[in-house]
């Protein structure tokens, strides 16, 4: 199916009556998409790897002596041109569907900052998902382990006060000390997260209405857990699932992809077929096939293979995928989900997915109880 083919279909699906809602409301990741933010690679950083969050938030699978070997500072010119071509086809596409679309602004991710115990510069705006969670009409500004993230939010600054003034809630977790105290070396000699304090990324998260799990991993400790959980006690009814000894490293868009009310998508190389996340054991699954690489050899890269998995759905039977990807594109329309193929790439470079360079912030669905 061809883009045009496949953005025709779903806007010839019939539109409901509008609902008045605060400027922000999204409980999960498949019902009907209204409005998201689409990243933007300008001005990528690799960070100063000396830097333990970065070893960390980085390459974690790399030891010291490879991640000498790592090009720092700005990503070369023709992957961020290229990638930023990627993500207009993508903004395009979804306003083709009728989808609200916002860009952030791009801060200066070379400007040096820091706290009396650290200094840093910048890293990318092309993950939004990655620092920014939603659930319902509130905005949670999450505490990352990766310093070179500080201020990344300060892009979509702007247009959190206009989803404020328009009825949504905004808040922020403590910002974190990001001592080094709190970058552990295993027995393996890799990077590994201590906890000193509560840090997580959004991206360790996702939303199925009133139940989230939260993946407990080098970028999201217990600590940062715990604070969820309180945090989220708040709402009332709302319930935080821990998903341990899943995937160890970072985040949880590449091994789990929610497709709709009761059906997921796996990673076979991160989760057994015998140890489904309990919170999942009553859904069908489907397992995603082998994958296609995307990488020039030449450079490493932030994501494995799996990130062609990182999928964005529009609702429940259409999903944006990787157009490089035929053996999952597929798989997912025998099950009835329709594909809108579309391109990025350098997401294993960048380390971004279609669900990673996005933040839905209004969809249709609500609070609802998927799993029981």
């Amino acid at each position: 199916m061809t883009t045009t083919d496949s953005v025709r279909s779903v806007r010839s699906a019939p539109e409901p009556e509008p609902v008045r809602r605060p400027g922000v409301h999204s409980w999960d990741e498949f019902t009907t998409l209204r409005e998201i933010i689409v990243g933007d690679a300008s001005g990528t950083v690799v960070p100063d790897q000396r830097d333990p969050s970065a070893w960390l938030s980085s390459y974690p699978k790399l030891t010291a002596a490879q991640l000498a070997e790592i090009e720092v500072g700005a990503v070369p010119r023709h992957i961020i041109e290229e990638a930023n071509e990627d993500l207009a086809e993508l903004a395009s596409a979804l306003r083709g569907l009728g989808i609200t679309v916002h860009r952030p602004a791009v801060p200066d991710h070379d400007a040096e900052f820091g706290s009396p115990a650290w200094r840093s510069r910048g890293r990318s705006s092309y993950c939004p998902r990655d620092l920014t969670l939603v659930i319902g009409s509130t905005i949670i500004e999450t505490p990352s382990p990766m310093r070179a993230r500080y201020f990344e939010l300060f892009g979509l600054r702007d247009l959190f006060q206009e989803y404020l003034l328009a009825g949504a809630h905004w808040i922020a977790a403590p910002r974190p000390r990001l001592p080094d105290e709190l970058f552990l070396v295993d027995a393996d000699g890799l990077p590994d997260l201590g906890e000193t304090e509560p840090v997580f990324d959004a991206a360790n998260v996702l939303r199925i209405g009133r139940d989230v799990l939260y993946q407990v991993s080098r970028s999201g400790n217990e600590f940062g857990l715990r604070w969820l959980q309180d945090t989220l006690g708040v709402f009332g009814g709302l319930r935080v699932h821990p998903l341990r000894n899943v995937y160890g490293h970072t985040h949880i868009d590449s091994t789990i992809a929610l497709l709709r009310p009761g059906l997921a998508l796996l990673n076979p190389a991160r989760i057994r077929q015998d140890a489904v996340p309990e919170p999942l054991r009553n859904w069908d699954v489907l397992w995603c096939p082998p994958l296609r690489p995307q990488v020039p050899p030449s450079r490493a890269t932030l994501s494995e293979v799996w990130i062609g998995m990182n999928l964005l759905m529009i609702d429940h039977e259409h999903a944006v995928v990787d157009a490089g990807q035929p053996e999952l594109i597929k798989a997912l329309e025998g099950k009835g989900i329709a594909v809108l193929p579309l391109r990025l790439r350098h997401a294993q470079v960048l380390g971004g997915g279609f669900h990673c360079v996005t933040l839905d912030t209004v969809r249709d669905g609500g609070a609802e109880n998927y799993l029981d």
